[in-house]
């Protein structure tokens, strides 16, 4: 029986490459000079500081057009509410969402039933198994998520007859 997994993955040599370009180009340019403005990873996530909100939200921006350009979707960060971090300096992070959730799965798994495609759907783990009879309907099922804005960067693997 043929079928298809439905996973949300980030590309972690991407996210890497992007936030070094935009740390180079933070030391680089000439409007941050002197603001002490840094982007690194840890394991929360992506760490923006800065020494104020506005030079933050530069930041931000930058980080945002390298993930862009490298094909990172945006809907894979999830930037938290920007904090103050002692004295003039702020800190913002941004989580970074993978895997499908129990919830985005079930969502997933309602859209495909509300469709009346001919395919079946299960939650597995933190991807959505979809299978069916004929090929053609496991590609109409793509066609149709990709049509869905479920707020997640789809992937669509392991497609087998």
């Amino acid at each position: 029986m043929p079928s298809f997994d439905v996973v949300s993955k980030l590309d972690q040599h991407e996210v890497d490459n992007a936030r070094n370009q935009a740390g180079k180009e933070i030391a680089q340019r000439y409007d941050f000079k002197g603001t002490e403005s840094t982007i690194e990873q840890t394991d929360e996530g992506i760490v923006i500081r800065s020494n104020s909100e506005g030079r933050l939200d530069a930041a931000r921006d930058v980080l945002e057009s390298k993930m862009v350009r490298r094909q990172v979707s945006l809907k894979s960060l999830d930037a938290q509410q920007a904090q103050q971090a002692g004295g003039q300096m702020w800190r913002q992070l941004i989580k970074l969402k993978e895997g499908v959730s129990k919830e985005k799965a079930k969502e997933i798994v309602r859209a495909i039933k509300d469709s009346k495609l001919k395919v079946q759907a299960s939650i597995q783990g933190d991807a959505v198994r979809v299978s069916g009879k004929k090929r053609d309907d496991l590609q109409e099922t793509i066609a149709f998520l990709k049509e869905q804005d479920f707020d997640l960067p789809l992937q669509y693997v392991n497609f087998r007859d």
